[in-house]
């Protein structure tokens, strides 16, 4: 199964999106990892309630140091704004969603870049699910 990680400097507003988007829209299809350089103490209160109008619910999620394990494990990685902070691991795909951060933004200028991340991470999901196992998987 593939797995994709997201990553953003504070793993508290669109990596947490969009892992909430990738869960629903993958469907048991990938394995989702989310984390963050410099986590912070909690998910936006904003991008929480913007993901509970769309029925997924953020408010269990807590934002998590990234994980050199989860890198390992994982076949793409999506890095949301946070340049050089984010490492780069040999023999991984790399993709930088350059995305507004939601951070001090009210819930309108939320609600976008919430539907732009869910059009991003259907279309990767889609693409990965369709993909043919690598070989040697079984």
């Amino acid at each position: 199964m593939p797995g994709i990680l997201f990553l953003c400097i504070h793993n508290a507003g669109r990596s947490q999106m969009a892992a909430g988007f990738a869960r629903e829209i993958g469907a048991g299809r990938v394995d989702i990892y989310s984390g963050g350089s410099e986590p912070a103490d909690t998910v936006n209160p904003v991008a929480v309630g913007a993901m509970a109008e769309v029925g997924i619910d953020l408010s269990e999620c807590r934002p998590r140091l990234l994980s050199p394990d989860e890198v390992r494990e994982s076949d793409v990685v999506i890095t949301m704004g946070c340049g050089d902070a984010c490492p780069v691991y040999p023999g991984k795909t790399y993709l930088d969603w350059e995305l507004d951060d939601p951070a001090g933004q009210g819930l309108e200028a939320v609600r976008l870049i919430r539907d732009e991340i869910a059009e991003m991470v259907g279309q990767l999901v889609r693409e990965l699910s369709l993909a043919p196992p690598a070989a040697g998987s079984s």
